[in-house]
């Protein structure tokens, strides 16, 4: 099975950049597709956004459309999320989460459909 670390996290100030990185050990990463979910302080986890096995296919959650960025390097068996423009309603903990799937240009929102999950690293966006 796959293990995922993410790394990256921080505090930054509103409007600010972070780099957000899930390295991936154990299997290929490129039979996964991958998601990024967050979660803040007395909140659900959220989905963040999501891509493909082949990189070619991302979503986005409306939040954080147009700031956010998520791309991967198979052949490093990494997914990153660039967060560009932050505001202190992303502050949480981010987390990395893989599903094994035969499909590889098919995306998933739904956090139940990955079964793998890294242990989190934490943002914070200060006002």
């Amino acid at each position: 099975q796959v293990q995922l670390v993410e790394s990256g996290g921080g505090l930054v100030q509103d409007g600010g950049s972070l780099r957000l990185s899930c390295a991936a050990s154990g299997r290929t990463l490129s039979m996964y597709r991958v998601g990024w979910f967050r979660q803040a302080p007395g909140k659900e986890r959220e989905f963040v956004a999501t891509i493909s096995r082949n990189g070619i296919n991302t979503e986005y959650a409306d939040s954080v459309k147009g700031r956010f960025i998520i791309f991967r390097d198979n052949a490093q068996n990494t997914v990153t999320l660039q967060m560009n423009s932050l505001k202190p309603e992303d502050t949480g903990v981010y987390y990395c989460a893989a599903d094994l799937t035969m499909y590889a240009d098919v995306t998933t929102r739904s956090a139940r459909t990955y079964d793998y999950w890294g242990q989190g690293t934490q943002v914070t966006v200060s006002s």
